[in-house]
C-alpha cells in the first residue's frame, strides 16, 4: 500500500472504510440534536419538581408547567 499524493491509496481498503465511516458519522450526528433537547427538558421537569419540594408554586402551578413541558 503506497500513497500517490491524489486521493487514490492503492491496496488500501482502511482509507477507504475511514472515509466511509466520516461520511456516515457526518449524516447521523445532526439527528443527535434530538436527543439533546430530551435532555434540556428531563432537566427542566428536574428543576420543576426541586422547586415544588421547596414549596415555591402550588399544587396547580406544578401540574400545569408539567402539562406543558411533556406538550
Amino acid at each position: 500500500m503506497y500513497y500517490d499524493g491524489t486521493w487514490n491509496v492503492h491496496g488500501g481498503g482502511i482509507f477507504g472504510l475511514l472515509i466511509i465511516g466520516l461520511i456516515i458519522y457526518l449524516v447521523v450526528r445532526p439527528n443527535s440534536h434530538s436527543t439533546s433537547s430530551y435532555r434540556s427538558s428531563d432537566r427542566s421537569l428536574e428543576l420543576l419538581k426541586e422547586r415544588y419540594a421547596k414549596g415555591e408554586i402550588s399544587d396547580e402551578e406544578y401540574e400545569r408547567k408539567k402539562r406543558n413541558l411533556r406538550d
